[in-house]
């Protein structure tokens, strides 16, 4: 195989148009949804900052640069696995520590957005993937597992985003049997739309919260709050997630893209 020549008929596509770079991140600034611990948990993720060192001022008359105050988990972010208690004991699970090829890989995306859209306590389980994958194909080994269901149309709105009444969060996500299901095939990591990787009822699962709870035990890894999942095929694209070498780093906003082929 010529390695090559691969790389070179790649970058000349990629240069024509006929591969499309396909953004999957959300903004990140100070109006961007965070996750709201349970009362029991007294610190939430601060608000995020940007705050102006110089903007062609006196401060630096040719330059402009901002300073920033922000959390690890915050916007379109990665999850890796010391972000969890199960995935604590990994040497290879910081953001620093991670291996740089596990940050490119085929991506699976399984829609879910009618019935998401139905029911926002919408939970994929692990014959719903089956059913997808004899559809669609068999995830691989080394592959990203996303669910689609469009709730980055909720984004300009937190009450909307984070869905919360007096009985706790409202918003789709995977089952324990899910999760179970695509580490057994081998999946990288699982993706989801919504302010993190698990349903919002996902504290009352055994084990609660599977896809953190298990993902991270596996060490493999998580994304959350994408967007414009609703642009990829259900197989075929690439998917680019990769953090900040943040030193011992537990996660990391990310401006996840795709790279699929031109319609």
């Amino acid at each position: 195989m010529d390695t090559q020549k691969i790389l070179g008929d790649f970058a000349s596509q990629l240069l024509s148009g006929a591969i499309q770079v396909v953004d999957l991140s959300a903004p990140l600034g100070p109006d961007t949804p965070l996750l709201k611990l349970p009362p029991d948990f007294a610190v939430d993720t601060p608000k995020i900052e940007i705050h102006t060192i110089s903007e062609y001022d006196k401060n630096g008359p040719f330059w402009a640069w901002n300073w920033l105050k922000i959390g690890e988990h915050s916007g379109t972010h990665f999850d890796a696995p010391h972000h969890w208690i199960t995935g604590k004991e990994f040497a290879d699970g910081y953001t620093d520590t991670i291996d740089v090829k596990n940050y490119v890989a085929p991506v699976n995306v399984i829609d879910c957005s009618a019935e998401s859209a139905a029911d926002n306590d919408f939970l994929l389980t692990a014959d719903g993937v089956k059913a997808w994958e004899a559809k669609h194909g068999a995830i691989g080994r080394g592959e990203w597992v996303v669910m689609r269901t469009d709730w980055d149309k909720r984004n300009n709105s937190e009450e909307k985003f984070l869905n919360a009444d007096a009985n706790g969060p409202h918003s789709p996500g995977p089952t324990v049997d899910c999760i179970e299901y695509i580490i057994e095939r081998g999946a990288i990591g699982w993706g989801t739309q919504c302010i993190g990787t698990d349903a919002g009822a996902a504290g009352g699962m055994e084990p609660p919260f599977p896809a953190h709870n298990l993902m991270h035990k596996a060490n493999r890894y998580g994304l959350a709050s994408l967007c414009n999942l609703d642009t990829l095929p259900a197989k075929g694209a690439i998917l680019i997630a990769a953090p900040l070498k943040i030193v011992k780093g537990t996660g990391s906003p990310v401006r996840a893209m795709a790279l699929v082929p031109k319609k």
